[in-house]
């Protein structure tokens, strides 16, 4: 036996299967050609940041467009970052704003697929299996350095002004006997294992990013850790073999990590595997004081996805808002696709910015608007109870007690061509729909003070009189604008314009005045409507409390 495979046999006498027994395990995906399969693949820290969810909003929408895979991978060999329930916040993350999982883990204990374990501390024996096969090929080797001695090796290359890291004349224990490591381990001396880099420094590799186009960098030259003392893996080693296991076609990840591509493409080649597609997504950037900055976790409370949930973003107006920032010709297709389903949309890398894509919340709060706008009233009714379940108890009871008010409620001006945009968050409704309950309405009017009490007074006590609910829709305008009329008001804004000195005012103020006395505001969404759903009773108590309110 050979030095090598004694090497491997010493460091690795309990793995028996060898790379060649995962590949049988794992077969390539019977998937059509052209077929993405990727993957989001966090840490356990609980904390899903606007910019993971952005990564797995692209990872899932690439691998729909191609009837692909998306899965879900935790990457869970730093156990002092885990939080409790971590994965199980990490997926209710995703599933809050639609982004289901089609392999992957699904709690702390449960998964699906046939490509698993999902979860790297469960996956280390095949890590060590492919060591094993580096070691056997003089491509790995167990390095014994203490802390000590790396910082003094740092030291050294800062005195030096070198490149920081283990490698060449660095490397100490690179050419290690295994009768000197026999004898350390027998010791109990700790130690990792690194890769024995082929790597030079006059030489460069180049790679396609799928968005950012050529990339030309330095060869790896690091003998990096692939192993670290306890026998897990590290992310540059447990990715390589993972994203080859489970046949990832495309890894999409932020760009923090093309630094690491050289050690990426040298693991797969030493390892005799394919490498993925690599596609390295940009920071999501937010304004500040005329610059640009990262999306912040301490700075800003939009960059945990928990903040959407709770203001109460449906998860539909988020795709369309972070297909927006996805692809810069989404917004072009949706004006010309109004009414088309997000899913119809041909989502491409090439389109996505490679600069880093910029965050508004008013553009959020927009795009929000116009897709709730969208929505049945049943659709709405649906979506805030759930939300106001969680998080307005008041509402929650509100809505469920009479769901066919609810309903009528969220039915005004809806379903027309123009549908009205009052709402951007569930956390709006409350306030929309407050002056429809005695339960939530403060019962103040905002009267302009452009007409005089008195006036204002007659306004009302005439409509009193001539109020009918059973007028229709068509009839309700011209019958108050005949009162307007009667009482001495110009029939149209126009007409009062050209002659104000003839007129108390124009039949807009009249109408203003019924508006205010019904719902305490100037603006709201179709009176008449309103009328009809407040019902005849409770409109002219209203009146008559409006009445009082002016006499005062």
């Amino acid at each position: 036996m050979d030095s090598n495979k004694q090497m491997a046999q010493l460091l690795f006498g309990n793995i028996t299967k060898a790379p060649e027994d995962y590949e049988m395990m794992y077969p390539k995906r019977n998937l059509e050609e052209g077929a993405v399969v990727t993957r989001f693949a966090p840490s356990p820290t609980g904390f899903l940041h606007f910019g993971g969810l952005f990564a797995a909003f692209v990872e899932k929408t690439a691998a729909i467009s191609t009837n692909g895979v998306f899965y879900l991978r935790i990457e869970d060999t730093d156990k002092k970052r885990e939080v409790e329930n971590g994965v199980s916040l990490i997926v209710k993350g995703l599933n809050d704003f639609g982004i289901e999982i089609d392999e992957g883990m699904l709690s702390e204990t449960e998964e699906k697929g046939e490509y698993g374990p999902y979860m790297q501390s469960r996956r280390t024996e095949i890590y060590q299996s492919f060591v094993k096969s580096l070691v056997e090929k003089g491509l790995a080797y167990p390095c014994f350095m203490s802390e000590e001695e790396l910082a003094q090796i740092r030291e050294k290359q800062e005195n030096m002004k070198l490149l920081p890291g283990v490698y060449g004349e660095f490397a100490k224990y690179r050419n290690i006997s295994v009768e000197e490591a026999e004898k350390r381990i027998e010791n109990g001396d700790e130690y990792v294992v690194r890769l024995k880099s082929p790597g030079s420094e006059d030489k460069r590799i180049k790679f396609k990013d799928v968005i950012k186009g050529e990339i030309e960098m330095p060869e790896n030259i690091m003998d990096v850790v692939l192993l670290k003392k306890d026998g897990t893996p590290t992310y540059h080693f447990a990715h390589v073999v993972d994203d080859h296991l489970m046949r990832t076609t495309h890894v999409i990840r932020g760009d923090e990590w093309i630094s690491s591509v050289p050690i990426h493409l040298q693991l797969f080649y030493l390892c005799g595997l394919k490498p993925p597609k690599y596609a390295h997504i940009s920071p999501i950037m937010k304004e500040e004081n005329g610059g640009k900055r990262k999306l912040s976790k301490r700075k800003d409370p939009e960059a945990a996805v928990s903040y959407y949930s709770s203001v109460g973003y449906p998860k539909g107006a988020i795709w369309e808002y972070l297909m927006t920032l996805a692809n810069s010709n989404y917004e072009d297709w949706r004006l010309a696709n109004n009414d088309a389903d997000i899913a119809d949309f041909k989502f491409t890398f090439s389109k996505m910015s490679k600069a880093g894509a910029l965050f508004d919340i008013v553009k959020l709060a927009d795009v929000s608007k116009n897709y709730i706008s969208k929505l049945s009233a049943e659709e709405v009714y649906d979506l805030v109870a759930d939300w106001s379940q969680e998080n307005n108890d008041k509402l929650y009871k509100l809505l469920v007690d009479d769901e066919e008010y609810a309903k009528s409620i969220f039915a005004i001006e809806r379903g027309n061509a123009k549908p009205r945009k009052d709402i951007a968050s569930w956390s709006n409704v409350e306030n929309y729909v407050s002056y429809f309950y005695s339960e939530l309405w403060d019962g103040k009017r905002d009267f302009a003070d452009n007409l005089s009490k008195a006036d204002m007074i007659e306004i009302i006590e005439k409509y009193k009189e001539i109020y009918d609910e059973n007028d229709s829709a068509e009839n309700w305008f011209p019958q108050v604008r005949d009162m307007a009329v009667d009482l001495g008001y110009a029939k149209a804004p126009k007409e009062y314009k050209k002659n104000p000195d003839d007129f108390k005012g124009h039949v807009g103020d009249v109408a203003g005045v019924i508006r205010v006395a019904v719902t305490g505001r100037r603006n709201t969404p179709d009176l008449y409507e309103i009328l009809q759903v407040l019902g005849k009773d409770e409109v002219m108590k209203r009146f008559d409390e409006s009445i009082e309110i002016l006499r005062a």
